[in-house]
């Protein structure tokens, strides 16, 4: 068990099925901005957390999990914006103590899900050039690089445009 001044973390890994995919509540902005600002070299404010919780076409669903058998726990957010028949991943974070678990794959599947049950034909993000890990799991999503975006980062860094053609995803399933 891994203690912090505000959460206990367990160490084995919880079940894709125990994590519950939640709207965020302005109640949770403090541990989305935790998470936010481990994960993230040029974190977001509150307040663009916050702006998202007032706009009809964003959304912010948090991966909650039961930590030491207490009430469920914040540990991954997917930030996006659903648009017509387009879904745009903004921000999608774990907490470290929680990687490599399944709580990003659970709120890609979640996405997918989300922008299916909307009629979407594309799911579209940008992702960090050197972010071969989050590259991997939307690779695994079915995701494919369209292009690059020059010092599309605060900080100058490159970004690579993936998109997910759901139409086409869905023709491959139906065969």
């Amino acid at each position: 068990m891994l203690t912090s001044s505000t959460q206990t973390w367990l160490r084995p890994d919880p079940a894709t099925s125990d994590i519950e995919i939640t709207p965020m509540a302005s109640g949770d902005l403090d541990a989305v901005i935790d998470i936010e600002n481990r994960s993230s070299p040029a974190p977001w404010s509150g307040q663009l957390f916050l702006e998202d919780l007032t706009r009809k076409w964003a959304h912010v669903d948090l991966a909650r999990v039961a930590l030491d058998g207490s009430s469920l726990v914040v540990v991954g957010f997917a930030n996006y914006w659903l648009v017509h028949d387009e879904v745009h991943l903004l921000n999608l974070a774990t907490h470290p103590n929680h990687r490599r678990r399944g709580i990003g794959t659970r709120l890609m599947d979640h996405l997918v899900d989300v922008a299916t049950g909307n009629d979407c034909r594309l799911i579209t993000l940008e992702v960090r050039r050197a972010n071969e890990g989050a590259q991997a799991l939307y690779r695994s999503h079915g995701f494919e690089a369209v292009g690059m975006r020059s010092r599309y980062y605060s900080d100058g860094e490159d970004a690579l445009v993936m998109t997910l053609d759901l139409n086409a995803r869905a023709a491959v399933a139906v065969r």
